[in-house]
């Protein structure tokens, strides 16, 4: 596997542009409506949750929360450009079956590292939803970064992508563009600064779809009406 240069980020930051799908698990209503019995019982309870969580990162201008809710957690796990404990990052993928994919792969894992689910059928919703993705960055899929590929689209050693990514945050980068591991040639973004982030022109909201998944140890499937994918595993 060949080293990458931190040289190599002279030259390569430039400006570029991404409109990206993201998806995120859809609980949080079904959750809350097993403990209220009426809409203002439920939305109390909304309003005492949010006042439990950790304050929205400052940005330039007002976003849509499904923007900046990453930012404001620091998650116990790792994630491909994310140390443990560090800053959420914002993920997302050129096409919903990109997303899908990733996705589907998280869900596995956590299927695998419960013994209790083991033998379980996992169901949950999800939404996908599009944004626009605007700042300076770098894109491991371009020279000269995609000569280390073997290192950003290793199927578990995130050593060298936590790396890349921590040298690009304090150079000013805003996010870098990198392949799919879970779909390969697939374009995905992980954004490190939410300024960079905004909704598409049509708006976010409009842009909103609900997959369901269904994950077992053997195989993960989404569905939205009659699409389907599936992964074996």
């Amino acid at each position: 596997m060949m080293d990458w240069d931190s040289g190599w980020f002279d030259g390569s930051i430039v400006e570029r542009h991404m409109l990206a799908w993201r998806g995120v698990e859809a609980q949080h209503v079904v959750a809350t409506m097993r403990l209220a019995d009426t809409p203002a019982e439920q939305r109390l309870l909304e309003q005492l949750l949010e006042g439990s969580k950790p304050l929205m990162p400052v940005t330039a201008q007002r976003q849509h929360f499904l923007l900046t809710t990453p930012f404001r957690y620091h998650p116990a796990h790792a994630s491909r450009f994310r140390p443990a404990r560090a800053s959420g990052l914002w993920y997302g993928a050129d096409t919903v079956f990109a997303v899908c994919a990733e996705v589907a792969y998280g869900r596995h894992r956590f299927i695998l590292d419960s013994a209790g689910l083991l033998d379980q059928v996992s169901l949950t919703q999800h939404t996908l939803f599009q944004a626009q993705i605007d700042g300076a960055s770098i894109d491991l899929m371009a020279l000269p970064w995609v000569q280390a590929r073997a290192a950003w689209s290793h199927g578990s050693d995130d050593s060298a992508t936590q790396a890349v990514a921590a040298q690009a945050q304090q150079r000013g980068v805003q996010w870098l563009a990198y392949e799919s591991v879970r779909a390969p040639g697939r374009r995905c973004a992980v954004v490190l600064d939410p300024d960079s982030l905004s909704e598409p022109a049509c708006g976010l909201e409009s842009t909103m779809q609900t997959w369901h998944c269904k994950a077992t140890r053997d195989a993960v499937m989404f569905m939205r009406g009659r699409a389907c994918f599936r992964w074996y595993p």
